[in-house]
């Protein structure tokens, strides 16, 4: 599924150059350390062995932001897992984690790297949709309120045309804060679409 090259572009930034660069292959990732503070999903190794399991897998695609050879920041691209009923859908894709490190964050870097991975043509076959877990935000840091960082979270994901959208997925109605999105590319057919309209809701009686 990935675009078959590398793509890259470059962030200036206090005559610090951050590369922002895409769908990166699982055995560049094994040459590139993880900034430590990359922590919020799992320990830093952890996650770093997840991107690279996730960039083998076929339909799998990692972007990343990078200070030379540490990483600084990504974003995952997979298949929902098996117990989400989004997988029942064939072309449906999750954007799975973004995540910058703390000591990056205020330079632009996580919708730089969204801009990078919604170029790739690819993405215009697929329904990307990503679920926001409130417990993952981190409030702590940034000083937002619970509803307020929801807000930041729509406006970062809409600039590259993912819309909230309203579902009866337990895994979104779990808490209120919770937040489903969705981008339907381009390419996509009218019965696909009909197929994820109807999967929104599929409680009896909730439509």
């Amino acid at each position: 599924m990935s675009s078959a090259c590398c793509e890259i572009d470059i962030i200036e930034t206090n005559r610090e150059n951050i590369v922002v660069e895409g769908p990166v292959p699982a055995e560049d990732l094994q040459k590139l350390s993880m900034n430590e503070q990359l922590k919020n999903f799992r320990s830093p190794a952890e996650q770093k062995k997840a991107l690279i399991e996730i960039a083998g897998l076929p339909e799998g695609m990692i972007y990343i932001a990078r200070h030379y050879r540490e990483i600084i920041g990504y974003v995952t691209f997979h298949y929902p897992e098996g117990y989400s009923r989004w997988s029942r859908h064939p072309n449906v894709i999750e954007l799975g984690a973004i995540e910058i490190s703390p000591r990056w964050r205020k330079r632009g870097i996580a919708e730089r790297l969204l801009r990078e991975a919604f170029s790739n043509s690819v993405m215009e076959d697929f329904i990307v949709i990503t679920i926001e877990f409130c417990w993952h935000w981190d409030l702590e840091r940034s000083g937002l309120s619970l509803f307020n960082y929801q807000k930041m979270l729509q406006k970062l994901f809409g600039a590259t045309d993912l819309k909230r959208r309203a579902t009866d997925d337990p895994d979104v109605t779990e808490n209120p804060a919770n937040v489903f999105m969705a981008r339907i590319g381009k390419n996509v057919g009218a019965d696909d679409i009909k197929t994820f309209e109807s999967m929104l809701f599929e409680e009896v009686g909730i439509h």
